[in-house]
C-alpha cells in the first residue's frame, strides 16, 4: 500500500473513508517498554466502537493469541509470524482456528527445531530461549534483548544464519529472532484471514486495510 504522503488531500479523505480494518503488530507498537498502556488498550475499544475490525499480527505464540482472541476487542489474530490465525466466534461462544499445517507436521518440525536449539544456545552465548517458548506451536524464539541483556548485532546475524542452514526461515523481531519450517509468513496468512473470514480479494484488502507497525 502506498503512503498516505503520496496522495492528495481528495485522495486521502477517499481512503480513509474506505477503511474497515486495522492491522496491527503488538510489540513495541500497541506496548511501551513491554506494557501495553491503558491509552494503547482504550484505542482499541474505541476502534472497535467505531465499527473498525481490528486485526493484531505479532509473532507471539499460540498461547497468547488465544487469550487476545478472547479478550480483546478484535476480530481475530495472526500469530507466530503466520502460523495459524484464531477468531473468537462471540455467536456461537466458540474459537475458530485455522493452522498452516497440519498437527503431524507441526510435531515433526518441533523435532528439527529442537535440535536447532541445542545448536544455537551452544553457539551464541548470551542468548536464551524465550519465556513463552512453552505457548509456541509452530516456531522456535530465541530472546536476544527481552529478558536478556542486549546481544550485539553480529550475534543476532549468528542465529539467524543457524536458523537458515538447516532450511529453517527466520525473522528478527524487535526482541526475538523466531524460526520456522514453512511457506508462510505475516503477510500470508493475513490475507488468507481476510479472504476466508471476510471474503476480500487482495486488491480489496490494500483498500480497506490500514497497517501499523
Amino acid at each position: 500500500m502506498k503512503n498516505l504522503n503520496d496522495f492528495d488531500l481528495k485522495t486521502q479523505t477517499s481512503v480513509q473513508q474506505n477503511i474497515k480494518f486495522v492491522l496491527t503488530d503488538i510489540d513495541d507498537t500497541l506496548t511501551t517498554d513491554g506494557k501495553l498502556p491503558a491509552c494503547a488498550y482504550d484505542s482499541l475499544w474505541q476502534l472497535h466502537n467505531a465499527g473498525i475490525k481490528i486485526i493484531p499480527i505479532t509473532g507471539r505464540p499460540a498461547g497468547w493469541c488465544e487469550m487476545i482472541a478472547r479478550f480483546w476487542p478484535v476480530a481475530g489474530v495472526v500469530g507466530e509470524n503466520g502460523g495459524f490465525y484464531f477468531k473468537y466466534n462471540e455467536k456461537n461462544k466458540k474459537m475458530e482456528r485455522w493452522f498452516f499445517t497440519d498437527e503431524k507436521t507441526m510435531l515433526e518440525n518441533k523435532l528439527k527445531l529442537k535440535n536447532i536449539k541445542t545448536e544455537i544456545l551452544k553457539s551464541v552465548p548470551g542468548c536464551a530461549v524465550s519465556s513463552d517458548q512453552f505457548s509456541r506451536l509452530m516456531d522456535l524464539a530465541i530472546d536476544f534483548c527481552e529478558d536478556v541483556k542486549p546481544l550485539p548485532k553480529s550475534d543476532i546475524i549468528k542465529i539467524v544464519n543457524i536458523f537458515e542452514s538447516h532450511g529453517a526461515i527466520a525473522k528478527v523481531s524487535s526482541i526475538h529472532v523466531n524460526g520456522w519450517f514453512g511457506d508462510y509468513n505475516k503477510v500470508t496468512t493475513t490475507l488468507k484471514f481476510l479472504k476466508n473470514e471476510f471474503g476480500l480479494s487482495e486488491s480489496e484488502s490494500l483498500i480497506q486495510c490500514a497497517f501499523v507497525g
